[in-house]
């Protein structure tokens, strides 16, 4: 047996006991699994599963590498350009102050975002034809896009790979799209949790209060004061409530920012992008400032689901998948 094959066997067993005795302890508190089917249930992702977690030591994670984890994809900017090239969920419209639906005074960028179901952030991307999202100046005739009434989004999060899956969802025509993958980082290696780490394992609604923070804006996070940057970078979305009763318990996790660290020498901030593409949080998921940016800009005003996995083929995402 090649010594990369004995990893890969010796990984895959280590993460199915994990898994297992995680199972068990939630058996304990009234679930209805038993260890061996937590091992096929590891054993079963798919036809040649990748290794799940390989273990560098109790504390110490390393992410799958393979060509699942190597594939990249990047197509989210069709959703802003309102050319040829824009996708079938979104929809070209022209500016005009006066419109039918808002009588008395004239419609600006915060009105046709609140009609039509589509963040002020993500219009202002489209009107200004670069990832900015907050310059929202706006004059009669100019376009930009809104997305469509029947569109919902789908995160798809893989724990052995720290990869992440952005799917649009055509309702109205049951097809999804991949918008685009992206690298997080996830929490630490956690024996007692269900997932063997402490983000969540299971499909669960993003929430509402979302929040956008800039240095200097300070709150209270594990009891303690901080400068809400330090730990959430720029960005928050919460998860609301858990789907389908299978999974970890959503309170107090997210998305959100890789944390920014104050540099010395230029004496300014600078996120620590260190921590994407590894274990590092305590549970919640991180993005690259500019990916939570995007990510926030597109999902904060439709209804999104983000499902938690060990790997991506264990994934149930709703459509058929429908190359644009």
């Amino acid at each position: 047996m090649s010594i990369s094959k004995a990893i890969f066997i010796g990984s895959l067993s280590l993460f199915a006991i994990i898994g297992g005795l995680a199972l068990v302890k939630k058996n304990k508190d009234g679930e209805k699994t038993s260890p061996e089917v937590a091992v096929m249930k590891v054993e079963a992702v798919s036809e040649e599963p990748a290794t799940p977690l390989e273990v560098r030591s109790e504390q110490y994670l390393k992410p799958v590498q393979d060509e699942v984890a190597d594939e990249e994809e990047d197509q989210v900017w069709r959703l802003f350009t309102t050319g040829r090239q824009k996708l079938s969920i979104v929809e070209t419209l022209r500016y005009k102050a006066r419109v039918p639906w808002l009588q008395g005074r004239p419609a600006w960028v915060t009105d046709y975002a609140s009609h039509y179901s589509t963040s002020r952030h993500f219009i202002a991307r489209s009107l200004n034809g670069k990832k900015d999202y907050y310059t929202q100046k706006v004059a009669s005739g100019d376009q930009f896009n809104i997305l469509k009434k029947e569109v919902s989004f789908y995160l798809v999060v893989d724990l052995s790979r720290c990869k992440m899956w952005f799917y649009g969802i055509d309702e109205a025509a049951n097809e999804r799209i991949l918008l685009k993958t992206y690298k997080v980082g996830l929490g630490r290696f956690d024996q007692e949790s269900y997932s063997g780490l402490l983000t969540p394992k299971g499909k669960f609604s993003l929430g509402d209060k979302v929040a956008i923070y800039k240095p200097g804006m300070e709150g209270y996070f594990q009891e303690s004061e901080v400068e809400m940057v330090r730990v959430f970078g720029t960005r928050w979305i919460p998860f609301a409530e858990e789907i389908g009763g299978d999974g970890d318990n959503p309170r107090g996790f997210g998305f959100h920012g890789a944390p920014w660290i104050y540099d010395l020498e230029t004496e300014s901030y600078k996120e620590d992008l260190s921590t994407i593409g590894g274990y590092d949080s305590d549970g919640c998921i991180r993005l690259a400032q500019n990916d939570i940016e995007e990510v926030y800009s597109i999902v904060i005003t439709k209804p999104t689901v983000v499902e938690i996995v060990t790997d991506f083929h264990e994934a149930e995402v709703p459509g058929e998948l429908v190359e644009k």
